[in-house]
């Protein structure tokens, strides 16, 4: 079991730590229409140089490391096990980015835990979720582990952000907020990141991307 504050061993640049970040989850089986969401999405994390942080386990939470990695972006990858010998070259190469200094590897899990198991699988996933200021659920399918984490988080207060698909309807209906084209992710970071409002910050935010949608509505109809 993972301790309840974790010493965190790293490889790479520890000062990414620092960094304000989103967190990103999708279970292994996803829809294809939230395939290309999330695809589209993780290019736009890219483009605009957010930091994001995730286990990168699941099939298209790897894809999305992939499409991370292409930038001089960083990225944050915490694993559910001790750290690894090496830097890995599969399922995604990692090792010129972990010497660029664009990729941090972390693990909570002292040298003893050499391979990933359920159990740590879900104490990194609440780590994750802990060490962001935005967390992102691209599909949690239904009795998942995200699932019950992404309940769990909002039941704590913490605002998630998923896709709107008939397949999220579920986290929707628990409190997850819809991503929109007028998500400022730059803005919502920072006023997350702030310590100790995050539910007034989740208010502000809603309030101010309504208005955005509401602008560029009214934009397209003039």
């Amino acid at each position: 079991m993972m301790p309840a504050e974790p010493t965190l061993h790293t490889t790479g640049d520890a000062a990414i730590l620092d960094r304000p970040k989103v967190a990103l989850f999708c279970s292994v089986k996803c829809p294809g229409r939230l395939i290309l969401d999330t695809y589209d999405l993780a290019n736009r994390f890219r483009d605009e140089g957010i930091t994001v942080i995730g286990g990168f386990h699941s099939p298209m939470e790897q894809e999305c490391l992939r499409i991370l990695l292409r930038s001089p972006h960083r990225v944050i990858w915490c694993l559910a096990r001790s750290l690894l010998r090496q830097i890995p070259a599969k399922p995604v190469d990692c090792r010129a980015a972990v010497t660029e200094g664009r990729l941090l590897l972390v693990s909570p899990f002292p040298g003893t835990v050499r391979h990933a198991t359920a159990k740590t699988a879900i104490a990194r996933n609440r780590l994750v979720a802990e060490m962001a200021s935005v967390i992102v659920v691209a599909h949690a399918a239904p009795g998942s582990k995200i699932e019950a984490l992404s309940r769990e988080l909002l039941a704590a207060g913490r605002p998630i952000y998923t896709f709107d698909h008939p397949a999220n309807a579920a986290l929707i209906k628990a409190g997850a907020q819809v991503i929109t084209p007028a998500t400022d992710w730059k803005s919502t970071i920072a006023l997350l990141s702030l310590g100790g409002v995050r539910g007034e910050a989740k208010s502000q935010v809603t309030e101010r991307e309504a208005l955005a949608a509401e602008s560029a509505k009214r934009s397209r109809a003039s």
